[in-house]
């Protein structure tokens, strides 16, 4: 309720959330080169499982399009295959993203058909080489389609329970009216039989007073996202860890809050006011099914191309430096963009996580 409630929830007003101008920066708003090396691997997917057309690529938590804008504008060989479906639960923010790109219908985007001058009610074959087309929906499409699923920093901010070790168990947080009725608070009950058996099975050595999530939400996504897919990959952009290793850090550091391009208060304090997120237990989604890939940002960049669009970026800029000229000006930038993107005390230490569907998948 805290972030998704339609009328007090943090994301669904559209008026905060990711952006210079909102509570936090992801790596699609720190510049375009994020989305310019997307494309670079949606190409090498794309080519790995076949060139297929339509090339389905669903962005799950788009917000208000900066990454999908950014990735179909510099699609490169699997251009006119592509279907871009921006998922985005905010009836606000979805409204934004039509004036970022050129939004379709649905139907016009997941089934594309060639006119049937005879109308015999035959089948009828998808159009080709008609993309880039993108849409928008609420939730994600129903399959099976070929291509990507593509989750950025939306796993820490879906729904998880809490349970914190005790003396005599485990005991589930939960969230009750405060003292005085004035706002909340934390109540410790003890954990339902099958939550504690979970949590002593992916936190075996957990001391007293440790806290684990269980996310439970997040797994139910990857499990939705892999059955989407007939032939394809699901990947996730994170900041992650493992469960034993989140039991034996402080809770508030992996249980954090963010308002206003800094850090929020409590997780209880003003539900609405600020985001909530966890970070992502790799471990946890690996009982679901375990990646072909665990990679941190600046690898996954770095295998994608990102040094060589740097490369460019700053012969262009030495080339332009004296004029100052606005392709110059944009081509520092880049440079800049890079070095942020690839950071290993910030956005360069995000995991990338990647499973494969279908014999076809590629590596």
């Amino acid at each position: 309720m805290a972030l998704y409630d339609p009328d007090g929830g943090f994301f669904a007003g559209g008026g905060r959330g990711a952006g210079r101008r909102g509570d936090f920066l992801t790596s699609p708003e720190v510049g375009p080169l994020f989305a310019a090396v997307v494309a670079r691997a949606l190409d090498g997917w794309w080519h790995a499982l076949g060139r297929p057309d339509p090339f389905v690529v669903v962005e799950a938590g788009a917000g208000a399009g900066t990454l999908a804008a950014g990735v179909v504008g510099a699609a490169g060989a699997c251009r006119e295959a592509l279907r871009y479906v921006l998922v985005e639960r905010s009836e606000t923010l979805r409204a934004r993203q039509a004036a970022r790109l050129r939004l379709e219908s649905p139907a016009t985007v997941l089934g594309p058909l060639a006119a049937d001058e005879d109308d015999d009610g035959g089948p009828r074959e998808a159009v080709r080489g008609e993309g880039p087309l993108a849409t928008a929906l609420a939730g994600l499409p129903a399959g099976p389609v070929t291509g990507v699923v593509l989750a950025n920093e939306l796993l820490d901010n879906l729904p998880f329970r809490l349970l914190e070790r005790g003396a005599d168990g485990w005991q589930e947080v939960r969230v009750g009216t405060a003292a005085g009725g004035d706002g909340f608070a934390e109540v410790l009950v003890p954990a339902a039989a099958e939550l504690a058996a979970e949590a002593d099975r992916l936190a075996p050595g957990a001391a007293d007073g440790a806290r684990v999530p269980l996310q439970h939400g997040a797994r139910a996504w990857l499990r939705g996202a892999l059955a989407l897919l007939a032939r394809g990959r699901v990947v996730v952009v994170d900041y992650a860890d493992t469960t034993p290793s989140l039991a034996a850090r402080p809770w508030p550091e992996w249980l954090r809050t963010y308002r206003s391009h800094g850090p929020g208060g409590h997780p209880l304090d003003r539900p609405g006011t600020q985001d909530v997120t966890c970070e992502v237990a790799v471990d946890q989604l690996a009982r679901v099914r375990a990646p072909v890939a665990d990679r941190s940002q600046a690898e996954f960049l770095a295998a994608s191309g990102i040094d060589e669009l740097v490369a460019a970026a700053r012969a262009e800029w030495w080339a332009g430096a004296a004029a100052a000229t606005l392709a110059a000006l944009a081509a520092r930038s880049r440079v800049a963009e890079a070095a942020a993107l690839v950071d290993p005390g910030g956005l360069g230490a995000f995991r990338v996580l990647e499973w494969s569907v279908g014999a076809d998948a590629g590596g």
